[in-house]
C-alpha cells in the first residue's frame, strides 16, 4: 500500500479496547465513559480486519488499548495472529501495555509469537506512579516486568515526559534502563482528548531539554536504529542500551510516517493527528466479502495526510484531537 506522498503503509497498529484498568492523568479523565460492547469489534472482527491488512502488505502489527491485556479473550487473539507470523507474511506482532497484567501473560505471549513489548512506566516513585496513574500500583508493573523478563521478551520502557511531575527523574530511569536490560523511549505528551482538570500547557516538557539535560550526565551516541516507529534513538555509551525521543511537538516524524490505526470500533485512522478517518466496521459486517473490505482499506489509504496538526495552544485548554489517546492507540 502506497499513499499518496509515497510512503509504504507496512505497520498497522490496532486498539482492541477502549478500556483501561489505569487513569493516566496526561491520557484520559478518572470518570470515563467506555463504549458499548455493540460498538466494540468482536475479536474475530480484528482478526479479520488484521488479516487483510497482512494481505496487503503490512508487515508489523501493534496491539494497543486502552490497556490490551483487560480484553477479555486478548489471548486468543494474539494466538490466532501469530499465523501470519508461521507463515513469514508478518515480521513482528508486538503490544503496548501498562504492564499490570504482564505477570499473568507473559508467558503464553512470548509462546504465541510476540518477541518485544512496550512497557509505559513514567516514574520509579511509587507513589508518584500511583497519582500519574490515579490507579496504578508500581510493584505489580515491577513484577509484570521481571516476568516478561524471564519469558524472553525484550522489553522497551516508555515515559512521557511531564514538567514538574516527573523531570527530575530522567537520569534514574536512564540508569535503571542501563542495569535492567531495557531500552527507553520519552514521549512529549500529545494534545488528545478532554483529560479533565488537568492542563497540557502545565505538562508539555520539549524534549530537545530533557536530551540535553540527560547529556550533561550520559553520553549519547548517534546510531542509524529504527523500529519502524517514530522514536529517534541514540545510544548511552555508559549502559550500552538505547534511548529513544517521539517528539510529535518540537519535531514530527510525519514525513517517514509508515503506519495507520484501527479503533476498537473499527474506524481508521490514517493519521493520529487528524480527524480524517475511514470505517471498517460497516463492511466487516455487510459481507464476508473480504474484496469488500480490501476496497476500503485502499480507499483509506489513498486519503493519508501528508503530516499532522499537534500543538499546544497557550490561548485554549481544548484539545486540538478530541478524541483521547486511549481511543486511538496511541
Amino acid at each position: 500500500m502506497i499513499d499518496p506522498f509515497g510512503r509504504a503503509v507496512s505497520y498497522l497498529r490496532v486498539s482492541v479496547t477502549d478500556r483501561c484498568d489505569f487513569r493516566c492523568v496526561y491520557c484520559m479523565a478518572e470518570d470515563m465513559s467506555f463504549l458499548p460492547k455493540s460498538e466494540v469489534l468482536t475479536l474475530e472482527e480484528l482478526d479479520r480486519i488484521c488479516g487483510a491488512f497482512v494481505g496487503l502488505g503490512v508487515t508489523k502489527l501493534r496491539l494497543t488499548g486502552g490497556e490490551p491485556l483487560v480484553r477479555k479473550g486478548i489471548m486468543n487473539l494474539i494466538r490466532s495472529l501469530g499465523r501470519h507470523l508461521d507463515s513469514g507474511a508478518l515480521k513482528e506482532l508486538t503490544l503496548t501495555t501498562n504492564g499490570s497484567q504482564l505477570e499473568r501473560y507473559a508467558t503464553e505471549l512470548y509462546a504465541a509469537g510476540v518477541r518485544r513489548i512496550n512497557v509505559s512506566i513514567d516514574t520509579l516513585d511509587p507513589h508518584k506512579f500511583e497519582a500519574i496513574t490515579r490507579w496504578g500500583k508500581l510493584d505489580k508493573v515491577l513484577a509484570g516486568l521481571k516476568a516478561a523478563r524471564e519469558a524472553g521478551l525484550a522489553v522497551k520502557i516508555n515515559c512521557v515526559a511531564l514538567k514538574g511531575v516527573n523531570d527530575d527523574e530522567f537520569d534514574r530511569l536512564v540508569a535503571w534502563c542501563g542495569d535492567e536490560g531495557f531500552d527507553l523511549t520519552f514521549i512529549e505528551v500529545m494534545p488528545m482528548g478532554d483529560i479533565g482538570g488537568e492542563n497540557r500547557l502545565d505538562q508539555y516538557l520539549p524534549l530537545s531539554l530533557v536530551r540535553s539535560k540527560l547529556s550533561e550526565r550520559w553520553t549519547l551516541n548517534e546510531i542509524d536504529y529504527t523500529t519502524g516507529g517514530p522514536a529517534r534513538y541514540v545510544e548511552v555509551r555508559e549502559t550500552g542500551r538505547r534511548v529513544g525521543f517521539i517528539t510529535p511537538l518540537t519535531h514530527n516524524f510525519c514525513e517517514s510516517c509508515n503506519r495507520v490505526r484501527l479503533t476498537c470500533t473499527g474506524t481508521l485512522y490514517m493519521c493520529l493527528g487528524q480527524e480524517d478517518a475511514a470505517d471498517l466496521r460497516g463492511p466487516v459486517r455487510m459481507t464476508d466479502d473480504d474484496a469488500v473490505l480490501t476496497d476500503h482499506i485502499r480507499e483509506a489509504i489513498s486519503r493519508k495526510p501528508k503530516g499532522h496538526d499537534f500543538v499546544i495552544d497557550r490561548r485554549s485548554k481544548a484539545a486540538p484531537v478530541p478524541r483521547h489517546m486511549s481511543v486511538t492507540g496511541g
